[in-house]
């Protein structure tokens, strides 16, 4: 698998600089966060990840080569993204939704034998088979997160990019759900996330992006950059950051 970096990336968009030099490098096998205040630069980051937008100045490379230069449909083989919502507009059952995440992989022949094993891989790992004949409208949050995050790994992408994936669940479904993205790392894909609660972020992320109006200000492994001086940095307000009896990593507002 091949290292995610970003070397000098600068974006304004509405006249306001909203990323300003940027240089961080995403390992695979590694679950890393995107994390900062409102206005950070979190989702600007991502989606010129993503090639979605394209900076003013640096680049984005995945193994070396531009992801702006990489042809359209082999670059969706390479890089997922999960973008932000759980909504879907239109009640097709779990694995149809999922069969789409197959469409960078299919020929002029549709679908084949490969097609239908990633399928039902991406079923078994969200533990979503036995609703696979269930429509969406009739999933609960949890599940349709789940879903959409099975169309994600049914395209069998080295990187997956997620845009706040627990926005909107509910703390038992963030842990469900946040515990799938650790095992796509642990396979050896490497996961990127964007994330606003900073006890989430502790318990999933091995490396974290400090990200304070489109700068970094701290980049590396997460017991380094999750530390008191750093988030008040960040977000202008005290911590205490302490470990629960499980040797789970806290966070607590002080003041």
């Amino acid at each position: 698998m091949n290292a995610l970096s970003v070397h000098g990336l600068t974006l304004t968009l509405g006249g306001r600089r909203v990323l300003d030099r940027v240089e961080a490098t995403f390992t695979p096998g590694r679950v890393s966060a995107l994390l900062g205040p409102n206005g950070a630069g979190k989702s600007s980051l991502m989606a010129c990840l993503a090639a979605l937008r394209r900076p003013d100045a640096g680049q984005v490379t995945l193994g070396g080569e531009d992801v702006q230069a990489i042809e359209p449909t082999v670059r969706a083989r390479r890089i997922g993204l999960l973008p932000q919502g759980h909504d879907v507009h239109w009640n097709v059952d779990v694995a149809t939704l999922v069969a789409l995440g197959r469409l960078p992989w299919r020929g002029r022949w549709g679908e084949t034998d490969a097609d239908r094993a990633a399928v039902a891989r991406a079923l078994a790992a969200t533990d979503m088979a036995p609703l696979a004949a269930r429509g969406m409208e009739h999933l609960s949050g949890g599940e349709r997160a789940r879903a959409l995050l099975a169309r994600v790994l049914a395209g069998e992408p080295e990187w997956l990019l997620a845009d706040e994936p627990l926005a909107s669940l509910d703390p038992r479904h963030q842990v469900e759900v946040g515990a799938r993205l650790r095992d796509v790392a642990a396979g050896g894909r490497g996961v990127v996330l964007v994330v606003h609660d900073l006890n989430m972020a502790a318990r999933l992320a091995d490396d974290v992006v400090l990200l304070r109006e489109g700068r970094v200000v701290a980049h590396g492994p997460a017991a380094d950059v999750l530390t008191p001086a750093l988030v008040e940095e960040t977000y202008g307000l005290p911590v205490e950051i302490g470990r629960s009896a499980d040797g789970a990593t806290f966070i607590l507002p002080r003041g």
